[in-house]
């Protein structure tokens, strides 16, 4: 029996030439991942982006601008530039206070038509200072009569006959209704009429200090008539 050899044709022939070529090119493919690996897990490393531009701010609040002092006067302290005078208590329960002296000069000749008649037709005559400040009205009032040196008081016409004299007004007391008032030093008079006249400034400025009706006065302990008697 005679076997019959099967027939390639050229078709198939070329056909498995080129798979054998492709084959020998490429190789086989690749196996296929199975489900059963484990991928292993990667640490992303950090990254470092560059920093957002940022405003520049004020580094701290701004709080909101202090209100302007007050303008209002607040009361005084301790400090107008000069208090004015109060009245304080001083030993002996004298306030101070603040008020013109009364001093007497002499308008000779007068007659008494000017004021109280004294000596040898003298008149006695009130006179007022500027305001001064005193507790004890007696010494500021006898203290500026002795310290005027003037003979004549202005252009008032009156006549000052203690202006030559050296005497210091070393204290006074008051009794009733009469002050006494103590002086040391030395009578210098122009004549026998200045003796009541000196003796009525003395007097009448005492009084007029200390509100009394009569006055003494005592010269290096001894009473001013007797004093006055030796000249």
């Amino acid at each position: 029996m005679t076997r019959t050899r099967p027939r390639l044709s050229a078709f198939s022939v070329l056909t498995f030439s080129a798979l054998v070529i492709l084959t020998g090119c490429f190789g086989p493919p690749a196996p296929a991942p199975t489900s059963t690996s484990t991928a292993t897990p990667t640490t992303a490393a950090p990254t470092t982006s560059p920093a957002a531009p940022t405003t520049a701010g004020p580094t701290a609040a701004t709080s909101p601008p202090a209100a302007p002092p007050s303008t209002a006067a607040a009361p005084p302290s301790s400090a107008p530039t000069s208090p004015p005078p109060t009245e304080e208590p001083v030993p002996g329960g004298l306030p101070e206070q603040v008020a013109p002296l009364t001093i007497y000069y002499v308008a000779v000749d007068d007659d008494g038509v000017s004021g109280p008649l004294i000596g040898c037709g003298d008149s006695l005559v009130a006179t007022t200072t500027a305001p001064v400040r005193f507790t004890d009205q007696v010494r500021p009032s006898v203290e500026a009569l002795l310290s005027n040196k003037s003979r004549d008081v202005g252009l008032s016409g009156l006549v000052n006959v203690l202006y030559q004299s050296n005497l210091t007004y070393t204290g006074g007391e008051l009794a009733g209704s009469t002050i006494t008032i103590y002086l040391t030093g030395q009578f210098m008079l122009g004549g026998v009429c200045d003796i009541p006249r000196a003796k009525a400034q003395l007097e009448y400025t005492a009084m007029a200090a200390a509100g009394a009706t009569s006055a003494q006065v005592f010269v290096n302990g001894r009473p001013i008539d007797e004093v006055l008697s030796l000249k």
